[in-house]
């Protein structure tokens, strides 16, 4: 939250797996409705990146970035994730300083250390150099944006002295970085401006981690992606997009998201992920009284995000419910938390 309350966001990952729609039109469909969302006073968007997904799951993320920028005026947005270890990071700084140029700063890069050993291997690196890759990517970045050219020297990266990154950002993004593993999550608070969560469950293991940097509480900055379907009849809505919800879990677990693929058992109906909380179904009654009682308790949360719609929902389905959102809960929560 800031002075004006919190950030109400969308998350995407533009999957498709819908045959019959070509990804072009997709495209434009969802890119017209992010403008839309920032008329209704939505904040933020989310993107995130995974490769070789038959559903075209987004490979190209600051691309998107880009059309995201040249058609809204005010929304921030951010990478919830870049798989930073899949890429050279001089490369993520050159393309996350010219977003936040073409965007007038309104671009964060939010990163993570990734888990998909077929894409790793794919890119010619190992799943098991993933903490180092990341970090050192980190501090590759921080020095690219600082304009530093005294070269750099790791254990994954090498770089000469006299390479300056141009042009410079004139707004430094924030480096965010996510994590679920509790190494991971100490590592995030000691090298990132702020930590994207997933589901809320790993907050307080962050807020314990910077505290044990000796760091202030209250200046953390955590940036929440929430896995809740909110609307008029949650009931009824998730019915109908229950199964997109399905597939689009089980495919994580596959992936290796949440643990060894062998190990973690797939969901075999929606009904399953709502039993196990997976998922929450939320009116907006529901919605105001959590959101508003989840940002009380953790000022540190600058932002709050949903995903828009669910692999092979509709657009005009995911749009039904930011309008809910926008119309039903935001105004509700922001007015809750002011008094």
């Amino acid at each position: 939250m800031d002075g004006t309350g919190p950030v109400f966001g969308l998350w995407y990952d533009f999957r498709n797996p819908d045959p019959e729609r070509p990804f072009g039109a997709f495209y434009r469909e969802v890119l017209e409705q992010i403008a839309w969302a920032e008329q209704k006073g939505l904040g933020s968007v989310w993107l995130t990146e995974h490769h070789f997904c038959e559903d075209g799951y987004s490979p190209s993320p600051f691309v998107l970035a880009s059309a995201i920028g040249e058609r809204t005026a005010n929304l921030r947005i951010g990478t919830n994730l870049i798989v930073s270890p899949l890429h050279n990071p001089v490369r993520l700084a050159e393309d996350a300083a010219t977003l936040s140029l073409l965007t007038g700063g309104r671009f964060d890069l939010g990163v993570g250390q990734g888990y998909w050993e077929r894409e790793f291997a794919a890119f010619g690196q190992t799943v098991r150099n993933r903490p180092s890759l990341l970090e050192e990517g980190v501090e590759i970045i921080r020095r690219a944006w600082a304009g530093d050219a005294s070269g750099f020297a790791g254990k994954r990266y090498s770089l000469p002295e006299g390479l300056a990154v141009t042009p410079r950002p004139e707004t430094t993004p924030q480096l965010l970085v996510g994590a679920m593993a509790e190494p991971a999550i100490a590592r995030a608070a000691r090298i990132a401006d702020g930590f994207l969560s997933t589901q809320n469950a790993h907050q307080q293991a962050y807020l314990d981690a910077v505290a044990a940097l000796g760091r202030p509480v209250e200046d953390a900055r955590i940036y929440a992606g929430q896995w809740a379907v909110i609307a008029e009849d949650p009931e009824r809505t998730w019915a109908r997009i229950g199964e997109h919800a399905l597939y689009q879990l089980n495919e994580y677990i596959a992936w290796g998201a949440f643990g060894p693929p062998d190990a973690t058992p797939r969901f075999t109906d929606p009904q399953q992920i709502i039993d196990a909380g997976a998922y929450l179904l939320w009116d907006a009654d529901t919605a105001v009284t959590e959101l508003t009682a989840l940002l009380r308790g953790r000022p540190q949360i600058r932002d709050v995000h949903f995903w828009a719609q669910l692999p092979g929902e509709p657009v005009d389905s995911g749009s039904e419910r930011i309008e809910y959102l926008a119309t039903k809960v935001m105004p509700q929560v922001r007015e809750r938390l002011a008094g």
